[in-house]
């Protein structure tokens, strides 16, 4: 599997959820807003 070096996953971070390296935003956090229609400059601007 194809490694991104955005994103790290640690378990003493957010219970080993995969995180935008060097924050607590998840990439769930991230999918569920643009699922639920949010643009990527909403989602930038937060």
């Amino acid at each position: 599997m194809e490694q991104l070096e955005g994103i790290a996953r640690q378990p003493e971070i957010m219970d080993g959820r995969a995180c935008i390296r060097g924050t607590r935003v998840t990439v769930g956090m991230i999918v569920g807003q643009m699922a639920a229609g949010r643009s990527v400059d909403d989602i930038l601007a937060y």
